[in-house]
């Protein structure tokens, strides 16, 4: 499968998530320990937002991406770009391919753009070669001429920007559920749907956690940072970031007590600015 981070709050140099940490996301590229996989070696990528500092994301801009198609602890270019690139939205993702049939190239790597939205993904549908003609037909005429790779991933991504994705996120990813699901069923595949994925439109980040068989890949996101700084007075680093400052992640950055909170099973996380949620996900069948 594969690992992924998604960071909201003060802005901060990319570098200080996929690189720094104990056990950061390049450290998960080579000695995962809660993924089906070690190693994630099959490309990477990142995408950001502007700092809200510059000013608001305008209707036409779009976030920055960035992919690579070799493994992220060697990329050169990766390193350099993390350590000068500030944001306060950013998604980083490193892969495994699934041995589904799709290639290791830079249009299959995560995070996947379209306009303003930011898409990545953990997990797979099951038998989804099998199933990929009857789902890419589901999705709307207007939209099929972005599609760019062939994962599971990114068929999902339109699908669910089908089912209006831009008016209600978690509608539309419960109807992509929901419509993956049947889809799978007039095929007689079980276990049609196993994935953590990551939607940012540039203000507000939604993170879900669903499977099928309800034996989803494991999803964490970080305590509240005033909560933290009361457990651990001694990390000078947390009074350097807003309250408001959240991360999403595959498997803990590091062993830091409190820290980290597993996402419940078949549910999904918004936050946003104010009052965090968590909700029930329940797929709607198609």
């Amino acid at each position: 499968m594969c690992r992924w981070l998604a960071y909201s709050g003060t802005p901060i140099l990319l570098d200080e998530l996929i690189y720094k940490p104990e056990h950061s996301l390049i450290d998960q590229s080579r000695h995962s320990k809660l993924g089906a996989e070690t190693t994630n070696g099959d490309g990477f990528g990142v995408g950001w937002y502007t700092d809200p500092a510059v000013g608001p994301l305008d209707p036409d801009e779009t976030p920055a991406v960035f992919h690579g198609v070799g493994p992220a602890w060697s990329n050169r270019n990766l390193h350099d770009l993390a350590s000068h690139v500030r944001s306060h939205l950013f998604f980083a993702h490193i892969r495994a391919a699934t041995g589904t049939g799709t290639a290791t190239q830079e249009s299959n790597c995560h995070p996947f753009r379209h306009n303003q939205w930011l898409w990545m993904h953990n997990g797979l549908v099951n038998r989804f070669h099998e199933l990929r003609r009857e789902l890419m037909l589901a999705v709307d005429p207007s939209l099929f001429s972005s599609i760019e790779g062939t994962t599971d991933s990114e068929t999902m991504f339109y699908l669910a920007l089908t089912l209006g994705m831009e008016n209600d996120v978690p509608g539309a990813v419960e109807r992509m559920i929901g419509l993956v699901e049947a889809t799978a069923a007039r095929h007689g595949i079980p276990n049609a749907v196993n994935m953590t994925v990551a939607v940012s439109d540039g203000d507000t980040l939604w993170a879900f956690r669903y499977s099928t068989e309800r034996a989803t890949r494991s999803l964490f996101y970080s305590t509240d940072v005033d909560s933290l700084r009361a457990l651990h007075p001694e990390v000078g680093t947390l009074r350097l970031v807003s309250d408001e400052t959240r991360i999403v992640v595959s498997e803990p950055l590091g062993d830091l007590s409190g820290a980290w909170n597993p996402v419940p099973e078949c549910s999904y996380g918004i936050i946003q600015e104010g009052q965090d949620e968590m909700h029930d996900l329940v797929p709607v069948a198609a």
